[in-house]
């Protein structure tokens, strides 16, 4: 749903801090502020909302995807980088978020699914690249008859396409690989998804050699390298991303000098965006200054694929307070959603911040545990956190929920999943 279908009327209330004696919150940008202690998005108060539509319920601002995608891409060419920018579709494959990012992005795919959204919402065959783990023989057959661009991350992957391709009469094509450099980057030590605890993703250095062989036996010559370090990393983690780069790096020199046509070196995607007020954003001009430092004297196109660092502060949840009781000297706060619509905490780890909407920059005064519906005790969404008083009835929003929220939704509990808001600034 659009503003102009919601029947909200947007009061286009000023941006500026008009705060007298209050700090302005961290997570405060343009399009989500405190005005007059009240929670604004763009230019739209939160708490009307939901008043208005109903909670749970997402709330876009779409400009913000523009504004991410353009600050990362001004990051990677000011490094002197040939770049191209795929978003990942798996964050948030909602057609009305993908309308704003056609013009400025390519497509990072994962399953031939995400190909055909791809592709329904006018992305070319030759603007979308697939790095997908496992897939099966319907999954090659579904993708081939799209001629998009594969990055393998097993030698049975290679083995595997291989042979369907000779077998649907398609003509060869080169592909990519995935290489697992055995060290990685992530918003905690599950999101790394290298390091020394083998996960199930890429190439290792060990069996490279032998994912040659077999792409040269199937004729299938070599165009890429692609390494994803890992998830929701933020500034602390840009060392470990570089050391992880610098690895796939020296395999792809490797490569090249042994005659394979590599063009591209995909650095994946995984920068973070920060979830509580200590945590420091990832430099974006540091971080395209590491990329250009690994590639030197490299003539390939760096290819750069975020997800959550374009979606995820896009959005906020709005949610109801239904109870707020004491517990074995625990106050819970129970809100009118779970973590079938917002799995954040439940599944990745990530911090959540919750700001109430009618006093959005107030002292955080109460220690609390704020609780979903869902019947389950990890349904959880902060420990011990602090708020401002909170009673039965306030709209609470969950920051940062503009990535893998709305996609991962479920209907566990038979629990409905949340509907959507799209605004424009």
């Amino acid at each position: 749903m659009t503003l102009e279908a919601s029947g909200i009327v947007d009061p286009t209330v000023a941006t500026e801090d008009v705060r007298v004696g209050r700090e302005r919150p961290w997570w405060a940008r343009p399009g989500l502020d405190a005005i007059d202690g009240r929670l604004v998005i763009a230019g739209v108060d939160a708490e009307a909302i939901a008043r208005e539509q109903g909670t749970p319920l997402f709330v876009y601002h779409r400009r913000r995807f523009v504004e991410n995608a353009d600050r990362l891409s001004a990051a990677l060419a000011g490094a002197g980088l040939r770049y191209r920018l795929r978003f990942a579709l798996k964050a948030n494959p909602d057609p009305r978020v993908l309308e704003v990012l056609r013009p400025l992005v390519g497509i990072d795919a994962c399953s031939p699914g995400e190909v055909d959204r791809a592709l329904e919402c006018g992305w070319s065959a030759a603007e979308v690249s697939v790095t997908a783990t496992n897939l099966s023989d319907r999954d090659f057959d579904a993708i081939l008859g799209a001629a998009v661009h594969l990055n393998l991350d097993a030698v049975s992957q290679i083995e595997r396409f291989g042979r369907r391709l000779a077998a649907s009469g398609h003509p060869r094509r080169p592909i990519g690989l995935r290489i697992n450099p055995g060290a990685g980057a992530g918003y905690n030590e599950r999101l790394a998804y290298g390091g020394v605890r083998p996960t199930k993703f890429g190439i290792y250095a060990d069996r490279v050699d032998e994912a040659v062989a077999a792409a040269t036996r199937l004729g299938l010559s070599i165009d890429a390298i692609h390494v994803h370090a890992g998830s929701g990393w933020l500034a602390d983690g840009l060392p470990a991303f570089e050391a992880a780069l610098a690895r796939v790096v020296v395999i792809a020199r490797r490569l090249m000098a042994e005659g394979q046509p590599i063009v591209e070196i995909n650095v994946g995607g995984g920068l973070g965006v920060p979830a509580r007020a200590d945590e420091r954003p990832i430099d974006l001009d540091a971080y395209a200054t590491v990329i250009a430092r690994q590639l030197a004297g490299l003539d390939v196109v760096v290819g750069c694929e975020p997800g959550d660092y374009l979606a995820k502060d896009t959005a906020i949840l709005l949610s109801e307070v239904v109870t707020v009781e004491e517990r074995g000297g625990t106050t819970f706060v129970g809100l009118d959603v779970g973590w079938n619509v917002n799995c954040s905490h439940f599944i990745y780890g990530y911090a959540q911040e919750l700001v109430i909407c009618r006093a959005a920059d107030a002292a955080r005064t109460e220690r609390v545990t704020v609780a979903g519906h869902i019947n389950e005790a990890g349904d959880l969404f902060a420990e011990d956190y602090d708020l401002p008083p909170v009673a039965e009835g306030d709209i609470v929003a969950l920051l940062n929920a503009g990535g893998y929220h709305q996609a991962m939704s479920s209907t566990h509990c038979l629990r409905p999943h949340a509907e959507a808001l799209f605004l424009d600034r």
